[in-house]
């Protein structure tokens, strides 16, 4: 009896066709490859690098890839994935060097046997030609910028004075002659040029956009519509708010009783910290007439222990004021003005009615509190403006569909990448074929010793690693692999089944 064969034999029986060994855990050079592949990605979708003042996911991408720049050994570790050039290198490579060290290491030093598990069928290994762009669209100076300025200017007014509020974009169809946030800066979208339906059944084409930094660019319509999908608004029409408005609200006959006065306050303190606070405000309710009410304001940490002065009063009459005010307060939460002021007695009190917030911006949001229209805002403190918030429809969930018999992969993804898959902008998912992932990917052929790649009918996304989130089961309709960069792509095809927890339909 041959020990050995009856030993390896025992492996073969179908009870352990499911063992493997336990996955090894990630290392120091997988975290900081998979680092950089997040800022590759970025830089693939949006054809730029991540920048410090950008949204939170960009800002922890820049500080990533500026941390990388800043060490030599880690961008030598990072060369081999650097697809687009985005590592300065700093340091001087030995090329010749280099290539002794990989040859002369004792790793290498195995087996033509053992090597072929990384054989990879040629009909695998084919690189997908992709088509170079005829050219690619690049900000130059405006010449006639004249022509625009007085816009942008009009605009970012009404904005502060919340006759312009910001929309949520969510990929409905871009207009000629609307403004757009794009990063933080505004946009003109100018002219639409030669539009066409694209293979994602997107309607494309050049477009003349004017930025307000006085550069234009013919960047693609579907670029535009991508960038002010993943960090951007809709700057909406103008809606006037003014004085009348306000009286029409407030409009009393002889049944109606007054019950308090909602008032508007500016601190007369010489302390830097109030003085040289621009756009600070108290916005609060008194029973009494607010000259009254304000009398000893010098003696009361609610009004910063100093004088104050009146910007504005209302006379309200049939609301509940209380709520009223705390819906304001409410409102403006995230631009709480935060002091901490010490009383006569020695007690230290923290104000909670004082906001950074424009005059104007008070003045519409306590118009649409009165007409019952503030439940569609909310206030973006970044951009000083109302933005109009999504309608939030109930979770979407289709009908499961019977996948008996078909190979599925389950994987996490980001939810930014569930999103495009969802909406068609994304037709490819790549995954890096890692030692650790072999398994999971590819399979051996017992025959001739090849390892090829897994065929998988669909794969069912997950957003993150939860599975109460978002998720989606894909058609795969073909599954390639590019030997330079050691990465498959599943090809994929139909929707088959989606569970969202949450849809945000845009309201304009």
């Amino acid at each position: 009896m041959n020990f050995d064969d009856e030993f390896e034999g025992l492996f073969e029986l179908p009870m352990f066709a499911d063992v493997r060994p336990p996955a090894p855990k990630a290392t120091q050079t997988d975290r900081l490859t998979q680092s950089f592949e997040e800022v590759n990605s970025f830089y693939e979708l949006y054809h730029r690098e991540p920048l410090l003042n950008g949204a939170f996911t960009e800002k922890t991408l820049a500080r990533i890839l500026l941390g990388i720049r800043k060490d030599a050994s880690k961008c030598k570790a990072l060369l081999s994935y650097d697809r687009f050039n985005l590592l300065r290198e700093p340091f001087v490579v030995d090329v010749d060097q280099e290539f002794d060290d990989i040859f002369n290491n004792p790793m290498l030093d195995i087996s033509e046997e053992a090597l072929s598990i990384f054989d990879v069928p040629t009909h695998l290994a084919k690189k997908q030609e992709k088509a170079e762009p005829d050219f690619v669209a690049q900000r130059e100076k405006c010449e006639d910028f004249h022509l625009y300025e007085s816009g942008f200017k009009q605009v970012h007014k009404e904005l502060k004075k919340g006759k312009r509020p910001l929309t949520k974009f969510n990929n409905q169809a871009l207009k000629e002659g609307n403004y757009y946030i794009v990063s933080g800066v505004m946009v003109f979208l100018e002219k639409i040029f030669e539009l066409k339906m694209n293979k994602n059944y997107h309607y494309d084409g050049r477009t003349r956009c004017i930025y307000e930094n006085g550069t234009e660019s013919n960047i693609l319509l579907d670029t535009l519509r991508k960038s002010i999908y993943s960090d951007g608004f809709l700057v909406s029409e103008c809606s006037d708010t003014d004085e009348e408005a306000f009286q029409r609200s407030f409009s009393v006959v002889k049944e109606d009783v007054q019950d308090g006065w909602i008032y508007v306050l500016r601190s007369l303190s010489k302390e830097s910290a109030i003085c040289d606070q621009k756009n600070l405000y108290k916005i609060g309710f008194s029973t009494i007439p607010v000259e009254e009410r304000i009398k000893n304001a010098e003696h009361e940490p609610t009004y910063l222990m100093d004088k104050v002065e009146i910007v504005a009063t209302w006379k309200t009459f049939n609301i509940k004021t209380h709520e009223f005010e705390n819906l304001i307060h409410q409102f403006f939460s995230s631009a709480m003005f935060h002091i901490k002021v010490q009383e006569q007695g020695g007690e230290v009190f923290t104000p909670r009615e004082w906001f950074v917030v424009p005059f104007s911006i008070i003045e519409s949001a306590i118009d649409k509190i009165i007409d019952k229209s503030i439940v569609k805002y909310h206030y973006n403190r970044t951009l000083e403006a109302m933005e109009e918030v999504a309608e939030v429809k109930e979770r979407i969930k289709s009908d499961k569909i019977d996948t008996t018999g078909w190979n599925v992969l389950t994987l996490n993804i980001k939810q930014i990448w569930f999103n495009l898959i969802i909406s068609g902008e994304k037709s490819i998912e790549y995954r890096d074929l890692k030692e650790s992932k072999l398994a999971a990917f590819t399979w051996v052929d017992g025959n001739d010793g090849k390892r090829y790649l897994h065929q998988f009918n669909a794969i069912r996304f997950y957003v993150g690693s939860s599975r109460t989130q978002d998720s989606a089961l894909v058609e795969v309709i073909d599954t390639t692999y590019n030997a330079d960069t050691r990465q498959v792509k599943y090809h994929l095809g139909k929707i088959l089944e989606v569970d969202i927890k949450k849809e945000s339909q845009n309201n304009s």
